[in-house]
């Protein structure tokens, strides 16, 4: 071979080396993928691209400022009985007083530290068991390990739950917060343990499980190193809804007078009202307001679930 055609081979085997930058007019996606591109720049874009995900992003946001700050913004103690009872909207008191003269305004506010709590533990508590028992349950699939886990799942999702909820609360000795976080998460993990069994069974057989095998990798570091990572989308999900659902249970339970004993919260609020026949004395603000900011938690914690629904489905993608 002559020099020339050695120094032509060269070159085009350097120019083939070279990475292709995307076209101009490449979708995002394929920008995305781009080597030394963020992939947490990339899931926060996915995300917030969804006009649903950035309002219920932006209220929620609003939302934990308000718990936060909640002795800053609410003008009175929430406890402090000293004013008239069941007195209505008023300069000094913008939504009234409840029956035991407690200012509602300042219980509404802080009634947002409690649902965002509740939501926050309870959504982080079920999904942590989902994910166990649906991804072992799922890399075990044909063995007694995953008979018996899906016998547990499936039990689970046949038991009534909020009859079960109602039941474990109200023969417990002691209402409080913890109680409530932990009866939720046991009774609203099984929907997400069998949508990810379903799908780490999709994974389990991939190239890069078979290569963490040959490696010598155990059964969990695979699991849990290899496998999970790759499931985020699935995982926010469930986690965003279990936490909405973990809000609206508090509630509920609080509705009913199960709620916690030692601690104000939306629902509570909605009990007491109830109890003292607020909308017979015209008092509707004390209903009217905590039923309104528990609904536009709720549908927030919804619209957030839309953008995440992006990372799984590039279908669902706006332009």
């Amino acid at each position: 071979m002559s020099a020339a055609q050695d120094s032509v081979g060269k070159r085009v085997l350097a120019q083939a080396a070279e990475p292709v930058p995307p076209a101009a007019g490449a979708p995002d996606a394929a920008r995305a993928d781009a080597p030394g591109s963020d992939p947490a720049d990339r899931w926060y874009r996915v995300v917030w691209s969804s006009k649903k995900a950035r309002v219920g992003i932006i209220v929620v946001a609003i939302y934990t400022v308000v718990a936060l700050a909640a002795p800053l913004i609410a003008p009175y103690n929430p406890t402090d009985g000293s004013f008239t009872p069941l007195t209505g909207p008023s300069a000094k008191h913008l939504l009234g007083t409840n029956v035991g003269g407690v200012d509602v305004f300042s219980q509404v506010i802080y009634g947002s530290r409690v649902s965002l709590l509740v939501g926050l533990l309870g959504g982080l508590l079920a999904t942590a068991i989902a994910l166990v028992i649906g991804m072992v349950s799922g890399y075990t699939e044909g063995t007694i390990v995953d008979d018996v886990l899906s016998f547990l799942t499936n039990t689970a999702l046949v038991i009534p739950v909020l009859p079960l909820i109602i039941t474990l609360v109200a023969y417990s000795s002691t209402r409080g917060i913890p109680l409530i976080v932990g009866v939720i998460a046991i009774t609203s993990w099984a929907g997400a343990a069998r949508a990810k069994r379903a799908q780490i069974i999709t994974l389990r057989n991939r190239d890069f499980v078979t290569a963490a095998k040959f490696a010598g990798d155990g059964p969990l570091r695979i699991i849990f190193a290899e496998i999970l990572p790759n499931m985020t989308s699935l995982v926010a999900a469930a986690f965003v809804g279990a936490a909405t659902g973990a809000i609206g249970a508090e509630a509920g339970l609080a509705v009913l007078g199960l709620g916690s004993s030692d601690s104000v919260s939306w629902g509570t609020i909605l009990y007491q009202a109830d109890a003292a026949g607020a909308i017979s004395q015209g008092l509707f603000a004390w209903v009217f307001v905590p039923g309104l900011v528990l609904a536009i938690l709720i549908t927030a914690m919804a619209f957030i679930n839309f953008g995440i629904d992006l990372l799984s489905n590039p279908h669902l993608r706006e332009d």
